[in-house]
């Protein structure tokens, strides 16, 4: 990185900083109106609302983005897509940019995208509050210790998701999950033995879940890859610096097979087997598309 990358990431995150304290104070007051009004048509038109409010905030991040820290984007795949389905999004994971890569791509074409969050991140100042308010599922996924402690924990997990899921029936909504559940680096992958050359192995259980919690509402898996260059950092700030300037984003909308909502993961062997084993045939269809646009 040179001068003008140590300049350019503190710039982008003053501006995504101050553009996130003006977004907030109209999304919490709708967040007020809608905690106040409880009539189901005026909750759906408030939640629209405050969606529109979350893709200006998107909107204006990608142009700062886009004005300071230049990056050059390649994007295939997002012909045929839609704001009025249901989508379940995944990608590859390697970096915190990941996330500000994918609300580029596609903020105001498809649903806004919504994390599984875990419990503790409602606390995160400011975003923390608008995640809930947006509705982002908040999960508390109890271990297996818990659970043979407790046993009267067992399924609380898929309850609680399903319930925080029952307001995306009311539009079209993009659940947004990480398959690998953590980002990549060479130490995890030698730590797992990943299978794979570019890829950490797909946890098949989280993805499992969230087909289970949506009730087989999610009926496209938009696969997203993203290909950085080699030879540069890949870290947020080498991103919002303008050090990673060439950024491939390869989309793949696949179906997602009926069986793969309506099996009990946790508890039937025969279904588990054939859910992993769908996913890793997605996984190393993606592992051979990377080494193949790395290899360019």
């Amino acid at each position: 990185m040179n001068i003008w990358n140590y300049i350019r990431a503190p710039l982008v995150l003053l501006g995504i900083l101050l553009n996130t304290v003006v977004m907030v104070i109209p999304l919490y007051l709708f967040t007020l109106a809608r905690m106040a009004i409880r009539h189901e048509r005026t909750q759906i038109a408030l939640a629209r609302v405050l969606v529109r409010i979350a893709e200006s905030w998107m909107w204006v991040n990608n142009t700062l983005i886009g004005l300071i820290s230049r990056p050059r984007w390649q994007i295939e795949g997002l012909e045929g897509l839609s704001k009025d389905q249901w989508y379940l999004v995944t990608s590859n994971h390697q970096s915190w940019a990941d996330i500000l890569v994918l609300q580029k791509v596609f903020n105001r074409r498809i649903p806004m995208l919504k994390f599984f969050l875990k419990q503790e991140l409602i606390r995160v100042p400011l975003l923390g509050h608008a995640w809930w308010a947006l509705d982002f599922p908040f999960m508390k996924r109890h271990t297996r210790e818990e659970i043979e402690r407790d046993p009267s924990l067992k399924g609380k997990d898929l309850e609680t998701t399903r319930k925080a899921c029952e307001k995306f029936a009311h539009f079209p909504t993009s659940v947004m999950n990480f398959f690998e559940g953590t980002r990549f680096t060479q130490a995890k992958h030698d730590q797992q033995q990943s299978p794979y050359q570019h890829l950490l192995k797909p946890k098949a259980g989280g993805t499992a879940f969230a087909l289970g919690a949506m009730g087989g509402k999610l009926g496209t898996l938009l696969d997203v890859t993203i290909v950085y260059p080699q030879g540069v950092s890949r870290s947020l700030m080498a991103f919002l610096g303008g050090a990673i300037r060439d950024i491939q984003i390869i989309i793949r909308p696949r179906p997602i097979p009926e069986w793969a909502s309506q099996g009990d993961y946790e508890n039937d062997p025969a279904f588990r087997a054939r859910f992993q084993a769908w996913i890793s045939d997605l996984w190393a269809e993606k592992d051979a598309l990377l080494q193949a646009r790395l290899a360019r």
